[in-house]
C-alpha cells in the first residue's frame, strides 16, 4: 500500500469529529435544568454563556438571537428584569433511537404556560442540546 493510498483512506472527522455515544445517564435532569436555565436567559436573569457547554452552536446562535430579541423589547416597553417564576408541570421524554431523546416541558408561569421542547443527542460523552424550543 503506497503512502497516497493511506491518505486516502484516513478520514479526520472519524478520529477528531465530534463522536456519536449511546451509553450515557438518565437525561431528566439535564432536561430540568436546560429547561430552567433557558426560561431564566430569555428572560434576561442569567446569561446565556452558562449553558454553552451543553448545547450545539446552532442552538447557542438561535437563542442569542431570541434574548437579543427580549432584551430589545423590556428597554422599548421600559420594564426592567424580573426574575421569573414558573414551575415545570409535566416532562415528557421520548427515545426515537439511541442515543437521541427528545423532551416536552410544560411551564406554568404566573400569566401563562408555555411549552419547550427540546432534542438532546450524546455527542463526545455527554448530553447535548441540538435543538431548543420555547413556545
Amino acid at each position: 500500500m503506497t503512502t497516497a493510498q493511506r491518505r486516502e483512506r484516513f478520514d479526520e472527522d472519524e478520529f477528531f469529529g465530534v463522536q456519536r455515544t449511546t451509553d450515557l445517564p438518565d437525561p431528566e435532569p439535564l432536561i430540568r435544568n436546560l429547561v430552567h436555565c433557558v426560561i431564566e436567559i430569555i428572560a434576561g436573569a442569567r446569561e446565556l454563556e452558562q449553558i454553552a457547554r451543553w448545547v450545539t452552536d446552532d442552538v447557542y446562535t438561535t437563542l442569542a438571537r431570541r434574548v437579543s430579541f427580549a432584551a430589545r423589547s423590556r428597554a422599548l416597553k421600559g420594564t426592567t428584569m424580573l426574575r421569573p417564576r414558573f414551575a415545570l408541570m409535566s416532562i415528557r421524554v421520548f427515545e426515537p433511537c439511541p442515543g437521541v431523546r427528545e423532551a416536552t416541558v410544560v411551564v406554568q408561569m404566573p400569566q401563562r404556560v408555555r411549552a419547550v421542547a427540546l432534542r438532546l443527542e450524546g455527542l463526545d460523552r455527554r448530553w447535548r442540546a441540538t435543538s431548543i424550543s420555547v413556545l
